[in-house]
């Protein structure tokens, strides 16, 4: 029965490799223009000659091998046996089971690529069938190959996917990787990059804050305002960060006492510091919600697509964002903060053992997330010139997806922040290429809400550190 089974996940592989080596060959043939009835028939002639050579070589029995593979069974009967049919169904089954976090990524790629089609004008062209192409070859190696990355294989995946994605974005985009565009795209991935710092932290203890975009739009709303009133620029800056930090602590210490209850609870603090900042800010205004005023020139500079630092082209968010990041991923490894928290996401009886507080990491985890989103608001504010209580209301869903899809366990106990800066490298820069080909803001949201399933499925389902001691 082990034998059959082999033998058929073998043919499956010889399969495989032979649509991969055609569609190599495919893809090659059409990058050099050659004729269409040239490219076709030579795909078909690679694609028959290596299932020839897989069957012939590389399958057990093809040579007259052991008896036991399927050239002896079918020696009496000229038939394959009952027994080797029903073991050819069960190595299928397996096959299925094995590989259905791929074989659902794949499916919803074709779906993401159909609804492109419909709805993009003139996106179904040949050279997007085959970048569709290129990217499931590329999914299927990087799912494959990631298995010899036992330690890092959410950060290999996500490198693989990231990679892909800008190399397709290049090609067929206009611009793509242009240093215009790469700098908009980095400064775009500062902001949400910022905003993710302190949702990692909290999802390492296994806690989730969803007031983060609340403080986000709240602190973009009260900077304005404080520096309306003629606070100066940098009092109110520190201002708000310190209130951002005190909603957090509101957060960790509710969230803490009630255990369980942390996303709920966070989104409706979220909602109460959103409405009262529209409360204070409407005073005396005929606008809710909005503020205006006029921006501080160094805070301009800090978010501007045009900022300089030291006199070069290079917007200051991005190198703080690149600080902050760089912070955390070697305190996270490397410190006795970062190794205690850690130890209260695996295992919350073994760190109190310890003597590990977790109250104490539980609140200044929520209370960094607070004060991260504000300076994230207080950026934004730069960026855009004016207060909007809205401008955070795409990080609720961002934020999530940063963190999921690099691969740092909602559970707590496993990720870091390295890999959520991979998360939100792949947002941004698949954010850039569905603007690049024409797809509205609605269908990208679609796209986002479906890609979190199979990234999920791929690599963000590791086993929880409890389940390793």
């Amino acid at each position: 029965m082990r034998d059959t089974a082999s033998f058929a996940l073998r043919k499956w592989v010889g399969l495989a490799t032979a649509g991969l080596v055609a569609g190599l060959g495919l893809i090659l043939g059409l990058w050099q223009s050659q004729p269409a009835q040239h490219v076709i028939f030579y795909t078909a002639a690679t694609f028959a000659l290596v299932v020839w050579a897989w069957n012939s070589f590389a399958l057990p029995g093809a040579m007259g091998g052991p008896s036991g593979g399927p050239t002896a069974a079918t020696e009496s009967t000229g038939a394959p046996h009952a027994s080797e049919r029903f073991g050819a169904r069960a190595a299928f089954k397996q096959f299925l089971l094995r590989n259905r976090g791929l074989l659902i990524a794949l499916l919803i790629l074709l779906a993401v690529f159909l609804i492109a089609s419909v709805t993009a004008t003139a996106f179904f062209t040949l050279g997007h069938v085959i970048t569709l192409l290129v990217v499931a070859a590329l999914l299927v190696f990087a799912v494959k190959v990631s298995k010899v990355f036992v330690d890092n294989r959410s950060a290999f995946i996500g490198l693989t996917v990231l990679a892909a994605l800008f190399a397709i974005g290049s090609f067929t985009v206009e611009g793509f990787a242009s240093t215009t565009n790469i700098k908009s795209m980095l400064v775009f991935a500062s902001f949400l990059g910022l905003a993710c710092a302190g949702q990692t932290l909290v999802a390492l203890l296994g806690g989730l804050d969803l007031s983060i975009p609340f403080v986000i739009g709240s602190s973009n709303v009260g900077l304005l305002y404080l520096i309306s009133l003629g606070v100066p620029g940098w009092i109110a800056v520190l201002l708000i960060i310190a209130l951002g930090a005190l909603v957090g602590f509101i957060n960790g210490i509710l969230s803490f006492r009630l255990q369980g209850q942390a996303l709920i609870l966070t989104l409706g603090i979220g909602f109460a510091i959103s409405g009262l900042t529209q409360i204070l800010t409407s005073i005396g205004s005929a606008y809710s919600g909005n503020v205006f005023g006029s921006v501080p020139d160094w805070l301009r500079n800090l978010a501007a697509m045009n900022g300089r630092t030291f006199g070069l082209p290079l917007p200051p968010v991005i190198l703080i964002w690149i600080g902050l990041a760089a912070l955390l991923i070697y305190g996270l490894k490397n410190s006795v903060y970062g190794r205690h928290l850690y130890a209260l996401g695996g295992n919350r009886l073994s760190a109190a053992r310890m003597m590990i507080s977790e109250r104490r990491y539980w609140v200044g985890a929520y209370m960094v997330s607070g004060a991260v989103a504000a300076l994230t608001g207080a950026l934004l504010l730069g960026w855009s010139g004016g207060g909007f209580i809205g401008v955070g209301n795409p990080y609720l869903f961002m934020t999530l997806a940063a963190v999921v899809m690099g691969g740092t366990s909602l559970l707590g106990g496993y990720g870091g922040y390295g890999f959520t800066v991979i998360g939100v490298l792949v947002l941004q820069v698949l954010t850039s290429f569905l603007v690049g080909i024409g797809l509205k803001f609605e269908w990208q949201q679609f796209v986002f809400g479906l890609l979190i399933l199979p990234m999920v499925a791929l690599y963000a389902r590791s086993p929880h550190i409890r389940t390793q001691i």
